[in-house]
């Protein structure tokens, strides 16, 4: 798809922690249109464009989603802010990005977010799960603690209607007693240490991952002795911070 600059306006802004907010804007129905996976990019200041994954697979009714991590303490965070609550209106251009859902894959599904990564894992996860109710999906979701889990609850949603689908919750704090429920399974430690712990061979996967350029190259060091298929792994950072060695991992 080619992308787009236009208008949108703000429907509704929610706090779903104190660090993070969900923005639901509506726009034409056909200039909204999107890939699960990708992101766009909201007009700060004139040559200012700030990128955000879009969490929802696209719906056909002009709304997007977005969930994003608030710095009172950064300036730039503190008008972005500003400018959602108080215009109303906001610019932006999408689609971006090439980290999409492949619909032409039958392989299982293995997605691994960091903080709010959790918003383009989010709309991968609503295609995979509306177009195939079989298909095995295994979510890795890494926080520093429990409240930075800010939307646990869809998570657990998915876990509890979608036989196929699991939940991993990994945060760096220990988990209360009593965490896990039916294909809900927390852990505690730092991600890619996690992986190492519990998976075995993921040579038979489509592998997504959303988070810092750290995060996501941790993880993938740790999964290339599992079998990890080197063309089928997918990520945004390998656009916008490549490793120096190898256009991928």
């Amino acid at each position: 798809m080619t992308a787009r600059t236009l208008t949108c306006h703000v429907s509704a802004v929610e706090d779903l922690t104190p660090d993070v907010f969900r923005v639901h804007l509506e726009g034409r129905a056909e200039a909204m249109a999107h890939a699960p996976g990708q992101y766009l990019e909201l007009k700060l200041e004139e040559d200012i464009w700030v990128p955000f994954s879009i969490a929802n697979a696209h719906r056909g009714d002009g709304t997007i989603e977005l969930h994003i991590q608030h710095w009172p303490e950064h300036e730039n965070s503190q008008r972005l802010r500003e400018l959602i609550l108080d215009s109303g209106v906001l610019t932006v251009r999408l689609p971006g990005g090439e980290c999409r859902l492949d619909p032409d894959s039958s392989r299982p599904l293995l997605l691994i977010a960091a903080g709010t990564g959790f918003a383009q894992m989010k709309a991968l996860l609503e295609a995979a799960l509306a177009a195939d109710q079989a298909l095995p999906v295994s979510f890795w979701w890494a926080v520093r603690e429990r409240r930075d889990f800010y939307l646990e609850s869809l998570a657990r949603t998915w876990a509890e209607t979608h036989a196929n689908f699991s939940f991993h919750a990994v945060a760096e704090t220990p988990l209360e007693p009593g965490f896990d429920s039916e294909r809900v399974t927390g852990h505690q430690g730092r991600i890619d240490e996690v992986l190492a712990a519990n998976l075995e061979n993921v040579s038979a996967y489509d592998v997504y991952l959303s988070g810092s350029p750290g995060m996501v190259y941790a993880c993938i060091d740790t999964l290339k002795p599992l079998g990890l298929n080197p063309e089928r792994v997918f990520s945004d950072v390998f656009t916008y911070a490549p490793r120096e060695s190898s256009p991928h991992p």
